[in-house]
């Protein structure tokens, strides 16, 4: 029996959630944007994923440089964000501006 009490054993996995789905305003998820790599489910690391293999037979020095050219598209990314963004305001704009019907106020 599902118990609306115990809402918050299941916070964590609403988290998880939120974090891992891709927004329409950025086109990134909030994990892609704070650490500049895609996720590892929980899922993945019980039953490892081609990405977390080919991740685990790199050496410490290969490891450390394929790290840094990741930490380096964070910046692009996040470029790009702010770009996806402003053309989504933009776009969002001129639907709502569409609908809009301009009136004319006179003082009494």
């Amino acid at each position: 029996m599902d118990n609306h009490r115990q809402w918050y054993e299941k916070l964590s996995f609403t988290l998880l959630d939120y974090r891992t789905t891709v927004r329409t305003y950025t086109g990134y998820t909030p994990y892609m944007l704070v650490y500049g790599t895609e996720d590892v489910i929980p899922a993945e690391v019980e039953i490892p994923s081609l990405r977390v293999i080919q991740e685990a037979k790199l050496d410490d020095a290969e490891w450390i440089r394929v790290r840094q050219e990741k930490l380096m598209l964070i910046d692009e990314k996040r470029m790009d964000t702010v770009c996806h963004g402003q053309l989504y305001q933009s776009s969002m704009s001129s639907a709502f501006n569409k609908r809009v019907k301009p009136h004319q106020f006179t003082p009494r």
